[in-house]
């Protein structure tokens, strides 16, 4: 079977293209990441991928499982992408083609995701110091999303679209275990 990015390519391109020209990208963003949120848990899949249940039924399960509803005509129409998300059968591709899209909605708009993992919570004030000197770096405006995880022990790992900065005492550690094995 073909990769799911690869999968999701088209459909993600597509939806970007319709919802840009009908000035939706926003609302999009928030349908396509519930979706693939939807998708991800382990009942709703069970149920969706049961060979018992028809399109209809399947398109009925999802959409009553929504918060929001899908973008109407004129706005992208999301019954029809989801409709047509069934009956190709590519709901698992779903989660990558909301990641895909939002890529593409942030490259349009000149913008990154940026992920900041930190041992501790950080001040905003540390927060803002560090994205300042990430915005020169990449130079890209970026959308932060700061996380807490203590198994870094210390520091901070950084992730911007492809590139990940890894300061983390946790990763000194293991290169310093390698560095002393291979020796």
């Amino acid at each position: 079977m073909a990769e799911l990015s690869t999968i999701a390519r088209p459909y993600a391109e597509a939806l970007f293209s319709a919802a840009k020209a009908s000035g939706s990208l926003d609302a999009w963003v928030g349908v396509t990441n519930e979706l693939a949120s939807l998708i991800r848990h382990p009942q709703v899949a069970e149920l969706v991928a049961d060979p018992k249940l028809g399109d209809g039924q399947v398109f009925h399960l999802l959409t009553s499982l929504m918060k929001s509803p899908l973008p109407a005509e004129g706005k992208g129409d999301g019954a029809n992408f989801l409709r047509m998300l069934i009956e190709n059968d590519r709901l698992a591709a779903l989660p990558e083609v909301a990641r895909q899209y939002r890529a593409l909605k942030n490259e349009s708009e000149g913008v990154a995701d940026c992920l900041i993992e930190s041992a501790f919570p950080m001040a905003q004030a540390q927060v803002d110091d560090l994205l300042a000197a990430l915005v020169k770096k990449f130079g890209l405006k970026l959308k932060p999303e700061v996380r807490v995880d203590a198994g870094l022990i210390g520091g901070v790992r950084i992730t911007v679209g492809d590139h990940v900065l890894d300061t983390s005492v946790k990763t000194r550690l293991a290169q310093m275990q390698a560095a002393l094995t291979a020796a």
